[in-house]
């Protein structure tokens, strides 16, 4: 079958699901906002097929992905809102408005050139949309260490940045000395605090040196859940469980992990 009648089939299935009289209770009572999380979710299983290279799942999931804007479209639509082909038709001219190398008389570009280009296009979008400022159109949604990477990268358009990383790591050092200075009064809302300013200079380190920081976080995240799980089995083997042991020998068994995985 074709992508059109594909994509048909699935949107006359949403249709169904969403029919006032004889679809699923269940869908019926959904709205954008209890729908969002589920569309978050989904991206976040998107990417996690790609990371672990599982190609054959990904279908799945970018069906998955695919089936929330189609939600979202139906759900708009009853409320004569939009539909579907208005998102379609929507990201089609942004795509051919963001490209005029491509589809346009502009000529050819670099990487670097075309992601300038790129950038001054939203610009020049949003300030269409009234969405005025330099951090404007930043998403709230967005996950923390991702949204202050972008932040700090808007900011630094106006040069309001650090002049390199080493900068950014005696802003960390100096961060460090707060946070400690807060522990013996041990008040949340000042220890909450100086964690955020922690963790936003850790952003803006990760992009002064072309890091992902939510990339290098799922790779610390996965690294520790390897290891402990493997501490986890060595303990086992000895016919222990980690609960039973000291965390010198908890420590002993990690720094055990760490040297055979540099073999």
């Amino acid at each position: 079958m074709s992508a059109e009648s594909e994509l048909r089939r699935l949107l006359d299935i949403m249709a169904a699901l969403r029919d006032p009289a004889t679809g699923c209770p269940w869908d019926k009572d959904q709205t954008f906002e209890t729908i969002a999380p589920y569309t978050v979710e989904e991206s976040y299983e998107v990417a996690d097929a790609i990371a672990r290279h599982d190609f054959a799942a990904l279908p799945d999931e970018l069906g998955d992905l695919l089936f929330q804007v189609v939600y979202h479209s139906r759900m708009a639509e009853e409320e004569r809102r939009f539909a579907f082909v208005d998102v379609a038709r929507a990201i089609a001219d942004k795509m051919i408005r963001r490209h005029p190398h491509v589809f346009g008389a502009a000529a050819a570009r670099d990487a670097a050139t075309q992601h300038a280009a790129w950038e001054a296009q939203k610009e020049s979008e949003r300030a269409s949309r009234a969405e005025t400022g330099t951090l404007a159109g930043v998403p709230l949604a967005l996950p923390a260490l991702t949204r202050a990477e972008k932040l700090t990268a808007r900011a630094a358009r106006v040069r309001f940045d650090w002049p390199n990383a080493e900068a950014v790591l005696e802003k960390l050092d100096e961060e460090v000395a707060e946070l400690r200075a807060e522990l013996a009064a041990a008040d949340p809302a000042r220890l909450a605090d100086e964690v955020g300013d922690l963790l936003f200079v850790l952003a803006n380190l990760a992009r002064k040196l072309k890091l992902d920081p939510e990339a290098c976080l799922r790779h610390a995240n996965e690294k520790f859940a390897h290891r402990f799980n493997a501490m986890e089995r060595h303990a086992e083997r000895g016919g222990k469980s980690l609960a039973e042991m000291t965390l010198e020998d908890m420590e002993v068994l990690w720094q055990s992990v760490k040297r055979e995985e540099q073999q």
